[in-house]
Parts: structure tokens; sequence; C-alpha cells
């Protein structure tokens, strides 16, 4: 837009003070949508807002719209998901669990929620 310093600080703060620019907004707009739509785990969504420099407090705010019942239900869908595709073409069920472990955990997800849920579908 070619505007540049005192102009530039002006139109920030009036984007700010109209609340246009918002930091805890964009946190939990970003987290939602990485959670539900892109199927992220909460490892993955902290470390992207790091990455974009969100503070702790807005990380925190964010993650507090996670509801911990439909996040376990996607976690639960992707591991579902993944052993259906790998089950009929990998006979060893260790090497079936670690590529299943791998892929879920790339996600972003915990790992003691990831065992749980392959003790689970494994038994």
């Amino acid at each position: 837009m070619k505007v540049y310093g005192d102009k530039l600080e002006e139109v920030m703060a009036a984007l700010i003070s109209d609340d246009f620019l918002n930091e805890e907004r964009f946190a939990i707009a970003f987290t939602r949508e990485k959670y539900r739509l892109t199927k992220w785990g909460r490892n993955k969504i902290l470390n992207a807002l790091k990455a974009k420099s969100i503070s702790e407090y807005c990380i925190k705010k964010a993650f507090g719209e996670i509801d911990e019942t439909e996040y376990l239900q996607i976690l639960e869908a992707a591991v579902k998901k993944k052993y259906e595709l790998l089950k009929d073409k990998e006979p060893s069920p260790f090497k079936l669990k670690s590529k299943i472990y791998t892929y879920i955990a790339g996600r972003g997800y915990e790992s003691y929620l990831i065992k749980d849920q392959l003790e689970k579908l494994m038994d």
C-alpha cells in the first residue's frame, strides 16, 4: 500500500483500536480451523502459533476453545482411517502400530492420546 513511517503507525493504531487487527481473535480462529478442518493436533497448532509470534496468553485462550470430546473424536477417526488404509499392506502388527503412531504424531497429536487410541483399536 506504500504507507511508511508515521503514517503506517497511525494506520496500524487505527486498525487495532477498531478491532480489525486482533491477535486473540486470530489465534482462536486459527486454532479452531486447524483442529476441525485440517485435523491438526495441539502440538502442531502450538508450533504454528509460536512461529507466528502469538503471545502465550492468546495461545492459552485459543486452546481453551478446543472441545476435548470433539478433539478425541477427530483423533479416533484419524487413527481408524490410517489403520484401514494400512492393515492389508502391513502384516506385522508392530510395524502397523508404529506406522500409524508416526503418522498421527506428525499430525501433532499428543503421544499418550495416540497410544490410548492404538490400544483400543488393536485389542
